[in-house]
């Protein structure tokens, strides 16, 4: 491609998504940076209101969860409400790992920032537009799907109330909500309270689908820019030619060697810095959204039909949310490899000592690859996937024996 003709991408653009949808619940990523003081603290205002009304709804599923789990005639109603109370829990855990870590993640951000490719020639030799392409399409299908299962279950209800009551004579308006949650108070006494009500749950479940969402995009985000990194210095490894041995040109040598040494390490301490902010978190995440896979595909085979699209629309989200962390942290585990086996694979024969000394350690910190980690379990990959789905289909099925025995 052309270089004039190359879009130049700033690593702001880069950040774009995450940055963005952040922003519209008040949380600003780069708040520190920011000159419009006033405009921050209206931000700040506007994301604690938001999680206070949205943990309102949460207690309110967990104590229609508990009493719905009271009795036979209820436990479906329980196996409904636990995945989008799951769900609730995961968004919650995720700001407060953004929370804590936050300094960290700032200073994780202005690394990145540092290696980012700076001119159109740097950005075509690095392939900035393929990574840049790829991540915005795995983001914009995994942002649609959340959203889209956000959306169906705040907005049905509203939906299928205003249709039989308008179109098909309906006797009332039907005051329902989309999720279970218990109410200290009668939630749908008037057109006023329900109304009230309606909006503020659905702002709490836009939150959730954001916070959800947006903390996986950041993931994404920073395991693509390392997946290039790492890819960038495998090519520059392959295509080095040693032409001679000569002292002058050795030195060059050595010295090219060197930068790489330093620029591998660099990246190496970026994905352990990662994996310091969010690695409780995807633990977390993964134990929750094998309980979130389970009690949806047991809700898809026992709900009527209007409830299985709904439930089909979460159990993809979910589905599709695991497969794509695990394919970014297979995605950055073979990069990284590749890294090692770039340098093992040169021309290095007739090099001088120095420079195979270089080149090895470069092969030896290549042995422990970068990757997405999570407490207990191994680097995360497709085979993290494999498990998760396994998870979810024991707890599936014990599920499902328990309920059709009783």
């Amino acid at each position: 491609m052309c270089e004039s003709k190359t879009p130049f991408r700033t690593f702001r653009d880069f950040m774009y998504l995450p940055e963005v949808f952040y922003k519209t619940i008040g949380e600003e990523l780069y708040e520190h940076r920011s000159n419009n003081k006033l405009r921050s603290f209206i931000y700040k205002l506007y994301f604690y209101f938001g999680f206070l009304n949205f943990n309102f709804y949460v207690f309110g599923e967990v104590v229609f969860f508990s009493k719905a789990l009271g009795s036979r005639e209820t436990i479906l109603q329980a196996t409904g409400v636990a995945p989008c109370m799951f769900f609730s829990f995961m968004a919650n855990f995720k700001q407060i790992a953004l929370a804590v870590h936050k300094h960290t993640l700032r200073e994780h951000f202005d690394k990145l920032e540092l290696l980012f490719p700076l001119t159109r020639t740097q950005q075509m030799a690095y392939r900035l537009q393929h990574y840049e392409h790829i991540m915005r399409r795995v983001m914009t299908i995994f942002a649609f799907l959340c959203l889209t299962y956000t959306s169906t279950f705040s907005f049905y209800p509203a939906i299928k109330a205003f249709v039989n009551y308008y179109f098909l004579n309906a006797e009332h308006y039907e005051r329902s909500f989309g999720f279970y949650v218990w109410f200290p108070f009668n939630a749908t006494a008037t057109a006023g309270i329900y109304w009230t009500t309606y909006c503020s749950m659905g702002h709490a479940a836009y939150l959730a689908g954001v916070a959800f969402l947006s903390a996986d995009l950041l993931i994404i985000a920073s395991a693509t820019q390392l997946v290039m990194h790492f890819d960038y210095m495998s090519e520059q490894l392959h295509n080095f030619k040693v032409k001679d041995v000569d002292v002058k040109k050795n030195m060059e040598h050595i010295k090219f060697l060197n930068n790489l040494v330093m620029y591998h390490a660099e990246c190496l301490d970026i994905s352990e810095q990662l994996n310091s902010i969010f690695s409780f978190s995807l633990l977390l995440n993964f134990l929750a959204a094998s309980l979130n896979i389970c009690f949806t595909g047991f809700q898809v085979t026992t709900s009527t039909a209007e409830d299985i699209i709904k439930y089909c629309i979460f159990l993809a989200a979910s589905l599709v949310q695991v497969f794509l962390i695990c394919y970014y942290g297979d995605k950055l585990i073979t990069a990284s490899n590749g890294v090692g086996e770039a340098a093992f694979n040169q021309d290095w024969f007739g090099m001088s000592n120095k420079y195979k000394r270089t080149l090895l350690l470069i092969i030896a910190r290549s042995q422990k690859p970068a990757a997405l980690k999570a407490p207990t379990l191994p680097p995360i990959s497709f085979v993290t996937y494999m498990r998760v789905i396994s998870w979810s289909y024991q707890f599936f099925a014990l599920l499902r024996t328990t309920y059709t025995t009783n």
